[in-house]
């Protein structure tokens, strides 16, 4: 039974984000949903020798209903500036200089303006970086059916060809499991940790912060043992 994941792209998400990717056989990015201010789309937590700081896209953000794929930044060059503060604050990281050249690279020349455009390029090279080959696509890529929460997750799941969908275990509180049951979807609720710590240049360790601080801080083919799944 093909398992498939449907949720909004986040900025260089926590460890938890690519475990669920791992999960599954298929991630689909659910951009054609409304864009949420002061969210995880745009931005994500790095580690600090003074605590925890935001590394933020700026967007602009001009009504309400604005859906995830049409949200575009608002400042051309941010990217120079989360490189920066990056390269700051983890080039004395043991394992920095093994991903410093390629990301810098990908910072320096994105080249598009859309949010969803930049979180699936960062989600698909940090999961070329821990070898997860689940096939990530976006729901624009679907001919679904978009009415109604419910109906559209089922819809985009029978057009995925899959029988069992994942979601994260806040989901329980909101979503209907009945329609599920009756279109014959196996409902699975991803349970996130625990989670083993690693050494981290806190004195409390974190485990919901970007998870470049992972990659900079482990040796990368011991990274994924450090997801539940493994």
């Amino acid at each position: 039974m093909k398992k498939v994941a449907i949720i909004q792209s986040n900025y260089i998400p926590w460890k938890g984000y690519f475990d669920l990717i791992a999960s599954v056989d298929e991630f689909i990015l659910y951009d054609d949903v409304q864009y949420t201010k002061n969210d995880w789309r745009n931005r994500n937590k790095i580690i600090t020798p003074n605590g925890i700081r935001w590394l933020t896209i700026p967007i602009k953000h001009s009504k309400l209903s604005q859906k995830i794929k049409d949200t575009k930044v608002s400042n051309p060059i941010w990217n120079n500036s989360h490189w920066s503060r990056i390269e700051a604050n983890y080039s004395n990281s043991k394992y920095f200089s093994d991903f410093s050249f390629e990301l810098k690279s990908v910072y320096e020349n994105i080249d598009s303006l859309y949010l969803s455009d930049i979180n699936f390029l960062f989600i698909r090279l940090i999961c070329k970086y821990l070898k997860i080959d689940t096939k990530i696509t976006k729901c624009s890529d679907y001919n679904y059916h978009r009415k109604g929460k419910v109906d559209s997750l089922i819809s985009l799941i029978k057009e995925s060809d899959s029988g069992e969908y994942y979601t994260g275990p806040s989901a329980r509180s909101y979503l209907m499991e009945e329609p599920f049951k009756k279109n014959n979807i196996k409902l699975t609720y991803m349970q996130y940790g625990p989670y083993r710590e690693y050494k981290q240049c806190n004195n409390d360790f974190i485990h919901t912060v970007s998870i470049l601080d992972l990659l900079f801080s482990v040796c990368l083919k011991d990274a994924k043992k450090y997801f539940r799944k493994y």
